[in-house]
């Protein structure tokens, strides 16, 4: 079998706010923006201000350890121009997820920008849980949208699995609503395993998996509900995996490398993963704008005009699982 079509990402656009955006408002540092930790106070609460405008800054990913530079039709400096990760930071969220801030420096202007690793809300209050001066070894060009990781057991068209590596485009896939759908595309990065980008593992068996299922934190597991007893209005419900981990069964798996696949199909299908039901990429232009831009580019190139749907269904957050007693769904899952 000859190796898979995959694209590989030499750079990233990343949407930062200017650390000044990012103000304590309730702490011992009232007032100070997101800064280094040294000057930062864990416990203090933290808002994005609600004027605070997104920033779009092009990196260009320059190989071995020459570092990460401006690229063109960047908002932020000019091209060339050096910027760094200086710190990460840890908050919590209203609804107890953590969330990931990198702190960037524009090396020119000594200037810092703040890059939220999942999406921040203004006027959320965030508190601030731990700061580290060496926010380890990743690159800024290391951003991913939702995928499987290598390993992953994939069901074809005739009930095979293969794994998630070998597949090919035009490999006829199963899909939940449009049975067998011929692969068109595979995006595939090499990151390390840090903060939010560290995978989600969902130990075998947890939801009726075969295998350990280990996916990217923002990829969404599909639920089937039965009985009266359900979350949300419908009976299908897709839940990210980050919201399913309970440090048990559901756990993140921080350190070393991860390589991460991306599958897309013509429409936005559900799949089985470790023969369980979970979501394909989901191509808009919103979520586009959320990719690797080389990612992006070629799907643009070679799907003109291919945007999708996205799947029905409930979409459940941490705070319902929470209520809805995680161990008890993952006990019911496991014994259908």
């Amino acid at each position: 079998m000859t190796a898979p079509s995959i694209a590989h990402l030499p750079g990233q656009a990343a949407h930062v706010f200017a650390a000044e955006a990012i103000r304590v408002t309730s702490g011992a540092n009232h007032g100070d923006p997101l800064d280094l930790p040294a000057a930062c106070q864990p416990g203090d609460i933290y808002q994005l201000d609600r004027a605070a405008a997104a920033l779009r800054l092009l990196l260009a990913n320059v190989a071995g350890d020459a570092g990460q530079s401006v690229a063109s039709g960047s908002q932020i400096g000019a091209p060339g121009d050096a910027v760094e990760l200086v710190a990460r930071h840890v908050l919590m969220a209203p609804d107890g997820d953590t969330v990931d801030i990198l702190l960037i420096a524009h090396v020119v202007s000594g200037r810092h920008y703040a890059l939220p690793l999942s999406p921040i809300a203004p006027r959320t209050e965030y508190t601030l849980l731990e700061s580290h001066e060496d926010p380890g070894t990743a690159r800024l060009a290391d951003l991913i949208c939702v995928a499987f990781c290598t390993g992953t057991m994939i069901t074809l068209a005739g009930g095979a699995q293969h794994a998630i590596e070998a597949l090919q485009p035009g490999d006829r896939v199963l899909t939940r609503d449009s049975g067998p759908q011929p692969l068109r595309f595979i995006g595939r990065a090499n990151l390390r395993a840090l903060g939010s980008f560290a995978p989600v593992v969902i130990s075998a068996g947890t939801l009726g998996n075969e295998g350990d299922l280990v996916v990217s934190p923002h990829h969404r597991v599909f639920l089937y509900q039965r009985g009266a007893r359900r979350l949300g209005d419908t009976a299908e419900l897709l839940v990210q995996a980050k919201h399913l981990v309970d440090g048990e069964s559901v756990w993140r798996r921080e350190g070393g490398y991860v390589d991460y696949y991306s599958l897309v199909f013509d429409r936005h299908e559900i799949i089985y993963a470790e023969g369980i039901p979970c979501e394909s990429l989901q191509v808009s232009e919103a979520t586009m704008q959320m990719m690797p831009e080389a990612l992006a580019q070629s799907l643009r190139a070679q799907f003109p005009g291919l945007a999708h749907r996205p799947h029905f269904g409930t979409e459940a957050g941490r705070a319902e699982l929470d209520a809805a007693a995680r161990a008890a769904l993952f006990k019911k899952r496991g014994k259908d």
